[in-house]
């Protein structure tokens, strides 16, 4: 992941000097802590609210057009900016991001955000700085990237 306002230092507790032949394995041999710091927990936020029903890879291709955003010049540069930004992520009230439920789904989400903050796995959506779900239908005149579970990202 490129230094910058929105590479978040996890330092080496991260992720990953291990290489994992899963996305599932990855996520497993994450280390939650309530001492994470709060970019990261902006991004798992994100993920659980969007994407928790969704497959590893979904989670992550969320994860990662948030990443995205913040570092193309186009959006805020912190992730917890990009998240609460009005009217991008329908999750968000007043521009406060509402505490999930503990659980293993937020759990997944925490990990999910770290393998993407530490760019430990290929982004499942390269490219893309825009997602729906797919029952939505936006009219976006965009390049599609990727269709995965019940979304789809563009460019």
């Amino acid at each position: 992941m490129p230094e910058g306002p929105a590479a978040p230092d996890l330092a080496a507790d991260a992720v990953l000097a291990t290489s994992y032949l899963t996305l599932a394995a990855a996520v497993s041999a994450q280390v939650v802590s309530d001492e994470d710091d709060d970019e990261l927990e902006c991004l798992a936020v994100a993920v659980y609210y969007e994407a928790k029903g969704e497959p590893l890879a979904g989670q992550l291709a969320v994860a990662d057009v948030i990443l995205s955003r913040a570092r193309s010049g186009r959006f805020p540069t912190s992730l917890c900016q990009v998240v609460t930004q009005p009217g991008q992520f329908s999750f968000v009230r007043g521009g406060r991001v509402p505490s999930p439920a503990p659980g293993p789904q937020y759990r997944t989400a925490m990990a999910i955000a770290k393998i993407a903050i530490a760019d430990a796995w290929d982004n499942p959506a390269p490219q893309a700085l825009y997602f729906h779900a797919k029952r939505v239908s936006p009219g976006w005149v965009r390049a599609r990237v990727a269709l995965i579970g019940n979304h789809i990202f563009y460019r």
